[in-house]
């Protein structure tokens, strides 16, 4: 296994992106490195397995697509994306949720989650914790057990902790303050 701490440095900041005042984690140079994708994901994946057994890892639109599969795999668990709005061609059940920046839609399809399934959900990145919480409310609404929610990293200024706050575990492989 590859240690994960020796490779995070990699992820770099970018200010003023998608708008002024908001800093982009650029996770892209951690993932393009093949030592740091493996760290990444070895890591991911020994938080998740103490909250096994996971039947779906949920990946939501876009970098979770990045992360899921991989652990998904690893944990012998089915993979499922929560996308943006319009882009699945099933019947889907949708929220609307906030962002430190606006707001957006994500859905998944209604069949993709069965009753009593343990489900992991992932992202990227941990910050008004709206996409998270959309992500929760839609695999509680098919019926899904949320039994962990794990993100690469946290901005615990934007509070999104707190907004998720419940007895889920919910877990960060970096934070910075």
């Amino acid at each position: 296994m590859t240690d994960f701490a020796a490779h995070a440095e990699r992820i770099r900041a970018v200010p003023d992106w998608p708008e002024p005042g908001v800093t982009f984690r650029d996770i892209t140079p951690l993932l393009a490195d093949p030592e740091g994708l493996a760290a990444t994901i070895d890591a991911l994946t020994d938080v998740a397995v103490a909250w096994g057994p996971i039947d779906t890892v949920v990946g939501i639109e876009a970098r979770g697509f990045v992360l899921a599969p991989p652990v998904a795999l690893r944990l012998g668990a089915g993979f499922v994306p929560i996308r943006k709005a319009g882009k699945l061609p099933a019947p889907t059940e949708s929220r609307t949720y906030d962002l430190e920046y606006g707001s957006a839609t994500v859905e998944v399809h209604r069949d993709a989650i069965a009753p009593g399934d343990r489900v992991l959900i992932m992202d990227d990145v941990l910050a008004t914790g709206g996409t998270i919480a959309a992500a929760r409310e839609l695999v509680t609404a098919l019926g899904g057990v949320v039994v962990g929610e794990l993100v690469l990293l946290e901005l615990p200024a934007l509070g999104g902790r707190e907004r998720l706050a419940s007895d889920t575990p919910l877990a960060a492989l970096v934070t910075y303050r």
